[in-house]
């Protein structure tokens, strides 16, 4: 597979509009499963891969044409503090691919239907929400040698695209654009913002430019962000890049980690689609706490032409 001509390259390059799916995590606990755990929805490969499974096909069947596997926070070093060795800990990381290609099997849509793996930031491995910090101490070779063999598993795992999301800062961003150099799999590069700043700090202009002449990178964009920081940051980061932008912001709640509860008001609805598709975007969902019938409404904006 070349990183360059794929079908969902091709799709892109044609200037189509591709669903991506809303939160894995929401639609879990929607389905009665604890995810209070450091490996989040990734300890259900180990435990329920069957309940991953049913996750993904609700966003296929609510007109998702890409879901993102549960790799968000499934790291080696993550499985060996539950004592799951490397060569274990490989198999769970490739059957997160294998779990949405089988949801794809059974939702028999009629169109195609791709998946992204999910290499989640290096804050997500330490479960302490420093992914939504960044700047962990640690160098840009350091962040790239813990990215790479997670990378090269998941690629072998064929998906069709690898969601490098969540990058909370530029020195990740340059390690994970390092990192997936020579995989053979297209990848997009998404950070999290808020205003018009990485986490970190960095000016989102400065940050999209790194991945403006990386052949592997087929569209930057954002998400796990507050839908309004989206609407600012999707002109940007196609004006920036020229390349297509892939948009996918939280629900607009936010959550309060004293009290373990989301606040808030939701602020993401399926109207922001069309200013985000007209402003460069192609690859266009949720994340938190946005679930399948948001998507369903997303997708038949999309997928109607109104958009």
């Amino acid at each position: 597979m070349s990183s360059a001509h794929t079908p969902l390259t091709d799709a892109l390059a044609a200037g189509s509009a591709l669903v991506l799916d809303g939160g894995l995590s929401n639609q879990l606990e929607a389905a009665g499963y604890d995810l209070t755990d450091d490996l989040w929805s990734a300890r259900l490969l180990a435990e329920r891969p069957e309940a991953l499974v049913r996750a993904h096909l609700a966003y296929y069947e609510a007109g998702a044409d890409v879901v993102i596997t549960s790799s968000y926070q499934a790291t080696f070093e993550g499985f060996a503090r539950r004592g799951i060795g490397h060569d274990r800990a490989a198999d769970l990381l490739a059957l997160s691919v294998e779990s949405a290609r089988e949801a794809a099997r059974r939702a028999e849509a009629g169109r195609p239907l791709w998946v992204a793996a999910s290499a989640g930031p290096y804050g997500a491995m330490l479960a302490d929400g420093s992914e939504y910090r960044g700047r962990y101490g640690l160098g840009t070779g350091e962040l790239e040698r813990f990215h790479r063999p997670r990378l090269e598993v998941l690629a072998a795992a064929r998906p069709d695209v690898l969601a490098l999301e969540t990058v909370p800062d530029t020195d990740e961003a340059r390690a994970l654009l390092r990192a997936v150099r020579g995989l053979g799999v297209p990848a997009w590069l998404s950070y999290t913002v808020a205003g018009d700043r990485t986490r970190a700090g960095q000016p989102l202009a400065e940050a999209f430019a790194l991945a403006a002449g990386v052949d592997e990178v087929v569209a930057v964009g954002v998400n796990c962000c507050a839908p309004e920081d989206a609407d600012r940051a999707v002109a940007l980061a196609a004006r920036i890049t020229g390349k297509p932008v892939v948009v996918y912001p939280n629900s607009g709640e936010e959550w309060d980690a004293a009290a373990h509860a989301w606040r808030g008001r939701v602020t993401f609805s399926a109207e922001r689609v069309t200013a985000w598709r007209q402003d460069g975007a192609r690859l266009i969902g949720g994340c938190c706490r946005v679930g399948p019938q948001v998507i369903a409404d997303v997708a038949a904006r999309l997928h109607s032409g109104n958009a």
